[in-house]
């Protein structure tokens, strides 16, 4: 019987050995990069890793997907290539968790990360049984017995397109800073400005559009939407019905015999750029907008961008980067005080793409915007009659040769007014009161000379003063005694 409880006792302490040994061992390779995560991995943010954790990398070791460290205290989940600053995927640009041991990364069937403290859960919502990541940098849950993919992070792009990549209509991709976006439309690309901080469609401007020329193919009304991908052969081509393009927009590299592998990406200053990764380094392969003057906002708020020679001041007196007080949100209908700006040899950016009205005179577009409170400003051609309305925030707008092109521009009270007058009142206020207290003080002072003269005449009987005497009542009767 003894023999036989040992025995039992030996069982137990060698599987409890090995689970914790398992357990371990599964929680070391959390932070060593491998070819494929299984269910039951898991993972937490490690220290020791300043920028990136990695925990998966692709068979050709070009991706890593892992941990990405933000702002030092931060978290987010992302796809990165090491030459590549910014990465190809994050989980939800919008949320992040934060870098410490309460925030846990499993695969369950499903990807999965939580944060407690910060609320954050995401997850794949899948039943698969392998993570890995491609060759192309596709992240993908599987399913061993079918082979099927049970979710992609193809299908979720941020600001990058890989070579072969769908970019669908129900896609977008974003900036990184928030302010751009690219989507499709029936038969073109288009890039979007974000000018306000809702989300309406008012707050996007329409500032590029590539149309499809349709040249090899046409779009067929009823046959679905398009869809965008890059082609190894070196262009985007957009499609609709099979592998036949209705539009080729060419890159640099365009029918020439490369081995790399090409991505487009979707900039902070709202351009469209390709590079083509030759094995050593990045290299650019294509450029949507050429000249800067045809970038979004290529000079900030209430600047003039004129092609050949930069950028300048609407109101021409301030630094160029700080030409209005534009840090803040302006509301003319809330009753702020404001100024104007008029100027001629001013055009309105992306006018092809920009709604307008016709209208008779200058002052007939300029008195639509003063009577909307919603309007920012307006801009006028004297030859085509059209007026622009600015429903936003202004922005950088297009210098021109033409004075009969007007831009008419409301502005808040300039900050530099309103901080000299408070300088200017607290340096007035500062004033009086050292004034105050110097008067004080010499009213105390002469207070004390004018009572202390006082006391000595009072004590001395009226007698001129000098060296103290204290002459109390029996002196004076002993000097009249003596005089008797």
């Amino acid at each position: 019987m003894e023999g036989l409880r040992l025995n039992s006792v030996i069982r137990f302490l060698f599987l409890f050995v090995f689970f914790v040994y398992s357990h371990k061992l599964l929680q070391v390779n959390a932070s060593e990069p491998v070819l494929e995560l299984t269910k039951g991995f898991e993972a937490k943010p490690d220290s020791s890793f300043n920028s990136f954790q990695p925990l998966l990398t692709d068979p050709n070791g070009n991706f890593s997907f892992g941990f990405l460290r933000i702002n030092g205290s931060r978290l987010s989940l992302a796809v990165t290539h090491p030459n590549l600053t910014d990465p190809l995927w994050v989980f939800d640009p919008t949320r992040s968790a934060s870098w410490s041991h309460k925030t846990k990364l499993i695969f369950n069937g499903s990807l999965v990360i939580t944060d407690p403290s910060s609320r954050v859960e995401w997850s794949t919502h899948t039943n698969g049984d392998r993570l890995v990541l491609r060759n192309d940098s596709n992240l993908q849950v599987v399913k061993s017995s079918s082979s099927s993919v049970e979710w992609e992070s193809f299908d979720f792009p941020r600001n990058t397109l890989v070579e072969n990549q769908n970019f669908t209509s129900a896609m977008a991709l974003v900036s990184s800073n928030g302010l751009y976006s690219m989507r499709l439309g029936s038969d073109f690309i288009g890039l979007y400005a974000k000018v306000r901080e809702d989300s309406d469609s008012d707050s996007q401007q329409f500032y590029y559009k590539r149309s499809a020329l349709q040249a090899k193919a046409r779009v067929k009304d009823g046959s679905g939407p398009i869809l965008a991908r890059i082609n190894p052969n070196g262009y985007l081509g957009m499609y609709q019905i099979g592998n036949t393009p209705i539009d080729v927009e060419k890159f640099s590299s365009f029918q020439k015999p490369v081995n790399g592998l090409l991505i487009l990406r979707l900039e902070s200053d709202g351009n469209l750029r390709g590079y083509l990764w030759d094995g050593s380094q990045w290299a650019l392969n294509y450029e949507a907008i050429h000249q800067t003057c045809d970038l979004p906002n290529p000079c900030g708020p209430y600047s003039l961008c004129t092609p050949g020679s930069g950028c300048s001041c609407l109101n021409n007196s301030t630094v160029i980067g700080e030409c209005s007080n534009a840090a803040t949100p302006v509301d003319f209908c809330g009753g702020e005080k404001m100024t104007e700006i008029r100027r001629g040899g001013v055009e309105m950016p992306f006018k092809e793409l920009v709604d307008h009205k016709t209208t008779s005179s200058l002052g007939e577009c300029e008195e639509m915007c003063v009577e909307d409170c919603k309007c920012f400003g307006s801009v006028y051609n004297n030859g085509s009659g059209f007026c622009y309305l600015v429903n936003y925030p202004v922005r950088t707008m297009l210098g021109v040769a033409d004075p009969g092109k007007m831009g008419y521009f409301k502005v808040r009270e300039s900050v530099g007014k309103k901080k000299s007058r408070v300088g200017l009142t607290v340096g007035m206020s500062v004033i009086a009161v050292i004034a105050l207290v110097l008067t004080v003080a010499m009213v105390y002072v002469g207070f004390r000379i004018w009572s202390r003269e006082k006391r000595d005449l009072e004590e001395d009987n009226g007698l001129s003063p000098g060296p103290y005497k204290n002459l109390g009542s029996d002196s004076f009767r002993s000097v009249e005694m003596s005089r008797r």
